[in-house]
């Protein structure tokens, strides 16, 4: 990313103003999104409903400002929405709504949903035997206080997602730890899993690329704690 890149996608999340903006839930996920969707997602305005699109799915739903900045950014709507954010008449909620918003795959929130849908997206392209599109689901440290996150993460190794990616952003805000680590978690289940600095697009660009032939796929990003 550039600083032209930077200053660009702190520009947009500056537009969206107004209460209930969750802004550290949303500016601890913008790095990951950004290389996520800049340099590892095939998806784009004009494949956002092709069947062989990677799917995004944001479970960490309750801070989208970033979510929202990065899609603008890439053209997925226009960039004077942004500033609507919120409002009664704007199709930029709080939280997203699929049907409201251009590229969002799922509407979402609620703690601990994404990651099951995910395993569920997964599930249907193997059976419609379509093998090429990615899954990936962003969750919060915080939602693995759910336990359906822990069925979907306990199903999925044993399954061979290969096409399940799930990207944790790690903000010190989990109730319960484990120990080595969250990804000793997703590894336990059978996952490929690595920890790296939520803030080094290279070190996040090199996780989110890694092969794991037959298992699905867990990165940890770390970034600074909630409350720091």
């Amino acid at each position: 990313m550039t600083i032209t890149d930077i200053d660009r996608l702190h520009a947009l999340m500056a537009r969206m103003t107004g209460d209930e903006k969750h802004s550290p839930a949303a500016t601890s996920t913008l790095d990951a999104l950004w290389v996520l969707y800049d340099r590892v997602l095939h998806v784009s305005p004009e494949t956002a409903a092709e069947p062989g699109r990677d799917r995004f799915l944001l479970s960490k739903g309750h801070g989208p400002m970033a979510y929202y900045a990065v899609l603008a950014a890439k053209g997925f709507f226009p960039e004077e929405l942004l500033t609507g954010f919120g409002s009664y008449d704007s199709p930029l909620g709080h939280h997203p709504d699929r049907t409201l918003v251009p590229g969002a795959e799922i509407g979402s929130g609620s703690l601990g949903h994404g990651l099951p849908i995910a395993v569920g997206t997964a599930l249907g392209l193997r059976a419609q035997g379509i093998d090429g599109p990615r899954v990936w689901v962003l969750i919060g440290d915080a939602e693995l206080d759910e336990g359906s996150n822990h069925e979907a993460i306990a199903y999925a190794g044993p399954a061979g997602l290969e096409q399940l990616h799930t990207l944790v952003i790690d903000n010190s805000s989990a109730t319960y730890g484990w120990p080595g680590g969250i990804a000793s978690r997703f590894a336990a289940a059978g996952w490929s899993a690595e920890t790296v600095d939520g803030r080094d697009h290279d070190a996040l660009y090199a996780a989110f690329t890694a092969p794991h032939p037959g298992r699905p796929r867990a990165v940890v990003a770390r970034v600074e704690p909630k409350n720091a």
